[in-house]
């Protein structure tokens, strides 16, 4: 099972710190969801637990291992970023987006192999994008958009799926694809699966493992049953509300008191 874990880790832009003295277990072989208030740091923990942003202090392990000391092509075999908002090459079609993906199993003077077409394959049959293959990206819809782009990160094949926002800017039917696909992923083929939501329901819902982030830091982490309470709710983000069992799955769901003032922060 792929497992990261942060020590003593502080991010920050500049002179500003974003996430301080974070100590934290991501559990392999589950879907971990990151939540918290806008500006709580989920994005930027995201960025450096993809190496995309080296710690001010504190370590990043997969497996054990400092992530910022291996080599980026054994990182890119081992873990796939879905970033908020990727930027798509120009006129680039569905399977020519998803072929970027083999990159990193690609050897310098290698031709492309029956094996790297058989994953690009797979991760368009998976992602129901294998029809939208010959068209361009940029004239997709925002949901075909996003499964392009999780096909690409399929087609990488890698036990673990960073995932930022993946749902951002979708309706509703195709938040729940998403969202859908991603527990999927999980349960057929074992992925190992991190990402960052808004939707406090969503998040109890398809996820094994949550970690709330308030300020940088960890407010709580563990099952959502356990971690979402009406206490930590009106405490992190500031919303007097209850907690019920969801009346589809029995997972947490978040219902806001009606007519209650939201406190601000202190």
């Amino acid at each position: 099972m792929t497992t990261l874990a942060t020590r003593s880790l502080s991010l920050r832009y500049g002179d500003r710190t974003v996430v301080r003295d974070l100590d934290l277990t991501l559990p392999g072989g589950a879907v971990t969801a990151v939540v918290g208030p806008n500006a709580c740091g989920k994005s930027t923990l995201l960025r450096g637990l993809a190496r995309l942003l080296d710690p001010a202090a504190g370590t990043v392990t997969l497996d054990g291992a400092d992530l910022h000391r291996m080599p980026a092509r054994t990182l890119a075999r081992r873990l796939g970023l879905l970033p908020q908002q990727p930027v798509t090459p120009e006129a680039i079609t569905v399977e020519a987006l998803v072929r970027l993906g083999r990159y990193p199993h690609q050897r310098l003077l290698s031709p492309w192999s029956a094996a790297d077409q058989a994953a690009v394959e797979s991760a368009l049959a998976r992602t129901g994008t294998a029809e939208l293959r010959g068209q361009p990206v940029d004239r997709l819809s925002g949901g075909q958009r996003q499964r392009a782009w999780i096909a690409l990160t399929l087609a990488q094949d890698t036990d673990l799926l960073l995932l930022d926002e993946p749902t951002t800017f979708l309706d509703l039917r195709h938040q729940l694809d998403v969202l859908e696909l991603v527990a999927e992923l999980h349960r057929d083929l074992g992925r190992t699966v991190v990402m960052v939501l808004h939707d406090l329901g969503q998040a109890a819902r398809y996820a094994d493992h949550l970690v709330v982030l308030d300020r940088g830091r960890p407010a709580a982490a563990g099952p959502p049953a356990e971690v979402l309470t009406a206490e930590l709710v009106e405490r992190v983000f500031q919303v007097p509300c209850r907690v019920v069992p969801d009346p589809e799955t029995g997972t947490p769901l978040v219902v806001p008191r009606a007519g209650a003032r939201h406190r601000q922060p202190a």
